[in-house]
């Protein structure tokens, strides 16, 4: 439950803040299983005792998550010289485990399955896609095997790179319950004092995190999706830097949450920064659907027409004069799109919200190291790279988009003589479906109002000729009925399509 209440911490797109703020709060630690447990899992899945696998194994762990905990141990001499390492940390899931968290889920299933059925939970978010996104990314921490693999991918991404460490996986000692790594433990990035103890530049190692993490997020595709301070490290060297600053290496540890990015997500980025380059709204919506954050349900003329508005109204204003944006301006655009907003037809993929959680977490540690850190001057360059186009640079993408902007302007005098010569042969059928359904509802107005007229006028003639003129008065009044049947029931009409 610890999990769903961090994972649910950062669904921005489906809680509001005053609850994500509570959720972000929950930390993963918890009181140790006792050692006499972890001994039997360990020795189950390794096939051996411990004694025989390591040749010392700390009682006492390092950390106790709500998954698993993590003990202290040595390799056996033989395998540390293999290896040329025999420090190693060992990751132990928790007995039983797996039953829990299969327990949990189905009564989260049951629940999911209840709120679905609610529709003012149903049109915010679907509900059944969080609980399996959920479900799946639990299901790969409870694999050590996945992990393990995950660690050597990010190593092989960094391979030559000596600013940056990945812990080596021992893969004899390690199993889908059980996972020994090399001890890689160091300065914990948030140990400002150390660091600077150490003789480190703090500035740079913000600049160098950041660095690093575009690297995966944008070239790699590939990044570490849980950069909180226990799972990354400053390893101070023994050389020096031309400012006389200790030169240090980046390590990263732990590698059970990770976010890819495919190339539709890449893709769907690059159609967002030039929609938006271009202010068209219609193109920003499609984007918005390749990337899958519109639910189901969503009023996709409603969005163009707000981000048109919003382009109109917003568009290349600086965060200042955004701020100096009247509050009635604002709240009559508000109005304006209630329905909008009121359902709020998003729901963010979770390899989006991970991207996202990650920048946000990673601009706080930075500006953590260095309060006068930018991170627009860093996003900058990889910014650019995600609107760059496979056969030319972002200036040539955008340059044909631009062209075929300017080929429909060109377009608009002929299709405006057309459009004019159209009309005023009175061939012109405008389809606009509000309007349609407006000029639908004021005929069938018309119509019952002239049959309303007709049945009073002829029941009042008819009425007043019966004594005088018997014949026409029974014409009238039967006039009289036709027309209260035609007010009733034809004039009514069929009811148009919405």
């Amino acid at each position: 439950m610890i999990k769903v209440g961090q994972f649910l911490s950062a669904r921005l797109d489906v809680l509001p803040p005053e609850i994500t703020d509570e959720l972000s709060g929950l930390q993963d630690e918890v009181p140790p299983v006792d050692f006499e447990s972890i001994r039997l899992q360990t020795e189950l899945e390794l096939g051996s005792a411990v004694e025989e696998v390591f040749l010392t194994f700390e009682k006492i762990p390092v950390a106790a998550a709500s998954l698993g905990q993590v003990h202290r141990a040595r390799l056996l001499p033989s395998e540390a010289g293999t290896l040329g390492f025999e420090n190693v940390v060992v990751k132990i899931l928790r007995p039983n485990i797996e039953q829990i968290v299969e327990v949990d889920m189905s009564a989260i299933r049951v629940v999911g399955g209840w709120l679905k059925r609610y529709r003012p939970v149903s049109e915010r978010a679907d509900v059944m896609a969080i609980v399996a996104e959920f479900d799946a990314i639990l299901k790969a921490e409870l694999d050590y095997l996945s992990e393990g693999k995950n660690a050597e991918v990010f190593a092989t991404n960094f391979k030559g790179d000596g600013g940056v460490h990945v812990p080596r996986v021992v893969w004899s000692r390690t199993s889908r319950r059980v996972l020994t790594l090399e001890d890689v433990t160091a300065i914990k990035i948030t140990d400002y004092d150390a660091i600077t103890a150490a003789g480190i530049n703090r500035a740079e190692v913000a600049e160098r995190l950041l660095a690093k993490y575009l690297k995966q997020i944008f070239e790699d595709g590939f990044f570490h999706a849980d950069p909180h301070p226990g799972n990354l490290f400053v390893l101070p060297l023994p050389g020096k830097n031309e400012d006389g600053s200790t030169q240090f290496r980046l390590t990263f540890i732990d590698f059970g949450m990770v976010g890819r990015m495919p190339e539709r997500l890449v893709e769907g980025l690059r159609e967002v920064a030039i929609s938006i380059g271009l202010q068209d709204a219609p193109r920003l919506i499609r984007a918005y659907q390749m990337l899958g954050i519109l639910l189901p349900h969503a009023n996709i003329k409603l969005l163009e027409e707000a981000s048109a508005q919003v382009f109109d109204r917003f568009w290349g204003m600086s965060m200042n004069e955004l701020r100096s944006i009247r509050h009635d301006e604002m709240m009559k655009f508000g109005l304006q799109f209630r329905e909008l907003l009121l359902n709020m037809p998003f729901q963010v993929p979770e390899n989006l919200l991970l991207l996202g959680r990650t920048i946000g977490i990673l601009s706080g540690m930075c500006t953590g190291l260095n309060p006068d850190f930018n991170l627009w001057l860093q996003l900058a360059p990889y910014a650019r790279k995600l609107t760059e186009g496979e056969g030319g640079s972002f200036f040539d993408t955008f340059l044909d988009e631009a062209g075929e902007f300017f080929k429909t302007l060109i377009a608009i005098p002929g299709r405006t003589e057309r459009v004019l010569s159209r009309m005023e042969r009175g061939e012109l059928n405008v389809q606009i479906p509000l309007v349609n359904l407006q000029v639908s509802y004021l005929e069938r107005a018309v119509n019952r109002l002239t049959g309303g007229i007709m049945f009073f006028g002829l029941l009042v003639a008819g009425a007043i000729l019966y004594d005088s003129h018997t014949l026409l008065a029974r014409v009238l009044l039967g006039g009289a009925g036709v027309a209260l049947f035609y007010t009733l029931f034809l004039a009514r009409g069929k009811r148009p399509f919405r």
